[in-house]
């Protein structure tokens, strides 16, 4: 990725966000950024998306982008050592570092990386990440990737866990058809509509998650411009799969197990080819309630 011509590093006026150095942009990779209300499947969500990607052939590094570490528990089978355990062990001297002492191979192939997080209540979730960016880079890990794909925190309440944002091509939000989910979805629908005014990112869609209708997540996307990426009911596979320590492409067989597993494969092959971008703007905090309401 590349900055555009004119482009500016900011985030307007009185910004208090974290700023990308130009030296460490993803330029060799295809980059998406998931997000979502905290809970919602991302992990697993961006898990069986990394295996559907090395299915279709491709090399894919799923980073990690929170203190519990276990964005890759179901490739690796464990709780990975952070970049920031790593970095510990050799005070901080990051030239001191392996490949193998931060990065570890999972089911499929995929490389898998756990960012971590700041101590509680210190420091910055986006140092976290630009301090993995760079190290990845060093290490040259980046030249061997196809697409990477960055599982964040939460929601987007700060800059520093808005700075997977700054490497991304797309920021794709996993939701579930209820207010809160939507409501969150609202937020990072906003948090992406920021950065694409200074950086490459682009607005992805919404992948439906946990959920047997999309009636609500339908009228908020005609309300926005969003757009509905993929669709997973709340299948007890993809609950039983998580307690097996495993992606759905390790399930047993079942209606189900298939049901999920081709609409993964067809979401990777429709994010490689290349999504739209949508001109979608968020709602007024009040606007959601009158549209969604609870009646």
């Amino acid at each position: 990725m590349r900055p555009r011509p004119g482009m500016t590093e900011g985030d307007g006026e009185g910004s208090l966000q974290v700023h990308l150095d130009p030296a460490s942009r993803i330029d060799t990779a295809r980059v998406f950024a998931v997000y979502g209300k905290g809970g919602i499947g991302k992990s697993t969500t961006s898990s069986n998306l990394s295996v559907a990607f090395s299915r279709i052939g491709k090399r894919v590094l799923q980073i990690g982008c929170d203190p519990k570490h276990d964005s890759t528990f179901t490739l690796t089978k464990r709780l990975a050592p952070t970049v920031i355990d790593a970095l510990e062990a050799v005070d901080f001297h990051s030239d001191e570092l392996r490949r193998e002492d931060f990065v570890f191979e999972g089911y499929g192939g995929v490389l898998c990386v756990e960012a971590g997080g700041p101590p509680a209540g210190t420091g910055c979730g986006g140092y976290v990440v630009g301090q993995t960016v760079k190290l990845l880079k060093e290490h040259h890990l980046l030249d061997e990737t196809d697409i990477v794909i960055f599982d964040v925190l939460g929601d987007v309440v700060c800059g520093g866990f808005a700075s997977p944002l700054l490497h991304a091509d797309r920021g794709l939000i996993v939701a579930a058809n209820d207010f809160d989910s939507i409501f969150a979805m609202n937020r990072i629908v906003a948090a992406i509509k920021t950065k694409e005014k200074n950086y490459p990112v682009r607005l992805g869609g919404v992948i439906v998650n946990r959920s047997a209708g999309t009636d609500q997540i339908d009228r908020f996307n005609r309300a926005t411009g969003m757009k509905t990426l993929a669709h997973f009911p709340d299948l007890d596979a993809i609950r039983r799969s998580r307690l097996k320590k495993a992606t759905l492409f390790e399930m047993e067989e079942s209606p189900e197990v298939l049901l999920a597993q081709r609409e993964y494969l067809r979401l990777a092959t429709s994010l490689w080819e290349g999504t739209e971008t949508l001109e979608a703007a968020p709602l007024k905090d009040r606007e959601i309630f009158d549209l969604l309401g609870f009646d």
